[in-house]
């Protein structure tokens, strides 16, 4: 369809009419309209104008000046909006409709009452409704603000209760699993959760900070971060006394601005329990919470996918994948608020997943079934549905905890840090094997004990540079070199590593505290058994000349956990089992074995 014409809109306006100026009722569906068709100069002339319908069309936006100020219905059903701003010229609208419109969220439902004051009707259905649930979310937030404010200045820190955002549910049949987690034995039991109000409280705004001001260098001054929520999102039935529920990991949101080397999300997924959150570190707001009953995830990992439109357009989309005991990856449309695929992936739970950072559908999925398998997800058909398949199957001899792709070359090697110790495959799918065992184990330490030691974090600090840590280096955090230890590898099977330095750790023997890096500023995050975060800036370390000290680095900080009040105790004890940070460390949110997100802002 070309663009539009007074004749056209003179052959399908009401009343019929040779002049524009006279049609109160015009249907433009099913015209495979774009957004560059609607000339507002053209539009503009149909001053009587109160009914328009653009349904079944491939509009991606809507053009600011229609000069349309007399329409009281609109019709744009299924189609590509992305957004309802524009709406606000049509000050009269009544009727609005909306629907199939996957890029739209629950949340533009909200924005429009805001926006179209005289709005009835919303797909259909009655709009007070909606109104009502504005209005409440803007007092509950100004309520929230206030008492943030006031709880913060007093005590450091608050607890929020997040209320649930019912999303679609994916229809789909269980695997059947045992009731008990696999993960359950992660901890002792009589390790508590301390609720005693004789501990000491923070009675500052800012977080409680041990270690040196500065590095050994004397340039690393002290990191200011700020608590600045305290969330329980995942209570099962949305209960407050919910502080048993644990939580595994979280995962910020890519950005959307393409091309914006600077860009950087503020929204993190969270997972544990049966659900799964989105949540607005500058607000605290739970954007998005999906629930599957009968779940428990452990693993969340997003991806941005370049989709085409039916008008030929390309879309970035971010999609995020779940999964855990039921051995099911999820995958999640945030913005639109649904399930969109379900891959049944192992028979048993899945520990950890993560994407591929450069093939965009290329998904690796690691289970207790002591398997690794490379997925492409593809990319969602017609109906936004996915249908995927399997590349590659890789065996381990233990259970998979954290997986790595190699930062100088992820399409030909994948690290995977494990029960019994930390392995590499080659993951290249130009070779004939489609099923492959491990090629190497690296070991961190000499001697007859130095294999089958528990590797429970793995992440790359720069191109080269490696951080781990697990039960073969109590109390420390390993920094060591890829390439150097590739290069000494021959032909030999079990490599030691090249270390490069030690950072200091907690001297805890419970396991799975995950470790997490920044690469974009060279920081390295861990979380601890007494809830507190320990931060490493490890670029002065690695820029030192060798050899190198001996002793373990201490971290450039360590935040103290900031003890919030929950049922009118104050919480002086947790499990931070995971603690991740945004690409520009502005924003840094741990995840407790108490049912807390605590969420950490940069001054």
């Amino acid at each position: 369809m070309g663009p539009l014409s007074p004749r056209l809109l003179m052959k399908r306006g009401r009343p019929k009419s040779g002049r524009l100026g006279r049609i109160r009722s015009l249907d433009l569906s099913g015209l495979e309209l774009l957004s560059e068709h609607l000339d507002p100069k053209l539009l503009s002339r149909l001053k009587q104008l109160q009914e328009l319908d653009l349904s079944n069309n491939q509009l991606e936006m809507l053009p600011d000046n229609l000069g349309l100020s007399r329409l009281r219905v609109l019709r744009c059903c299924n189609n590509q909006l992305g957004d309802v701003t524009a709406l606000c010229q049509f000050p009269q609208l009544e009727e609005l409709s909306l629907e199939g419109n996957p890029f739209l969220t629950v949340n533009d439902n909200l924005k429009v009452s805001f926006l179209l004051p005289k709005l009835r009707k919303v797909n259909g259905k009655d709009a007070s409704s909606t109104c009502s649930q504005a209005e409440n979310l803007n007092r509950e937030l100004t309520s929230r603000v206030r008492v943030i404010s006031e709880e913060l200045v007093a005590s450091g820190g608050t607890q929020v209760h997040e209320a649930d955002i019912p999303e679609k549910s994916p229809e789909a049949t269980a695997v059947q699993e045992p009731k008990a987690r696999p993960v359950a034995g992660k901890r002792p039991d009589d390790v508590p959760l301390n609720l005693s109000p004789n501990k000491r409280v923070c009675t500052s705004p800012l977080a409680q900070v041990e270690g040196r001001p500065t590095g050994s260098d004397g340039s690393q001054p002290t990191l200011q971060l700020e608590p600045l929520y305290f969330l329980q999102c995942h209570s099962k039935n949305n209960s407050p006394k919910d502080l048993s529920t644990q939580l595994w990991a979280c995962a910020f949101e890519p950005a959307w601005e393409e091309g914006h080397t600077g860009a950087t999300s503020q929204s993190v997924a969270t997972c544990g329990g049966e659900a799964v959150c989105v949540i607005d570190c500058q607000t605290g707001i739970v954007l998005h919470k999906y629930k599957a009953p009968g779940e428990e995830f452990f693993s969340v990992a997003w991806t941005a996918l370049t989709v085409v439109t039916q008008a030929g357009h390309k879309k970035r989309w971010n999609v995020l994948a779940a999964a855990g005991l039921r051995g099911q990856v999820r995958l999640l449309h945030v913005r639109a608020g649904f399930c969109c695929g379900v891959i049944r992936a192992h028979k048993k739970a899945i520990a950890t997943l993560c994407f591929s950072p450069t093939h965009e559908t290329h998904l690796f999925t690691a289970s207790y079934d002591k398997r690794i398998i490379l997925w492409d997800i593809g990319v969602p058909n017609e109906d936004y549905t996915f249908q995927a398949s399997q590349l590659l199957t890789l065996d381990t001899t233990s259970t998979p905890l954290r997986l790595c792709p190699v930062a100088s070359c992820p399409d030909a090697y994948l690290l995977a840090g494990c029960e019994g110790g930390c392995c590499c495959w080659d993951v290249r799918l130009d070779q004939p094997q489609k099923r492959r065992v491990c090629e190497v184990e690296f070991i961190f330490s000499e001697g007859s004990q130095a294999s089958g030691q528990r590797v429970d974090g793995l992440a790359f600090v720069n191109e080269d540079v490696v951080a781990s840590k697990g039960n073969g280096g109590l109390g420390t955090i390993c920094l060591w070199s890829w390439s150097q230890t590739w290069v000494s590898r021959g032909s030999q099977s079990t490599v030691a590593v090249v270390v490069l330095a030690r950072l200091q750790w907690s001297p805890t023997e419970l396991a799975y505290f995950s470790l997490s890096t920044c690469p974009d500023k060279g920081i390295v995050l861990c979380g601890d058994e007494e809830g507190s975060v320990w931060i490493y800036d490890v670029r002065h370390i690695l820029m030192q000349q060798p050899p190198l000290p001996a002793t373990p680095q201490a971290p450039t900080q360590i935040l103290k956990w900031p003890q919030p009040r929950a049922l009118s105790q104050t919480v002086t004890r947790t499990m931070v089992n995971t603690v991740v940070a945004n690409s520009t460390f502005t924003y840094l949110t741990a995840l407790t074995d108490s049912n807390i997100v605590a969420i950490w802002g940069r001054d």
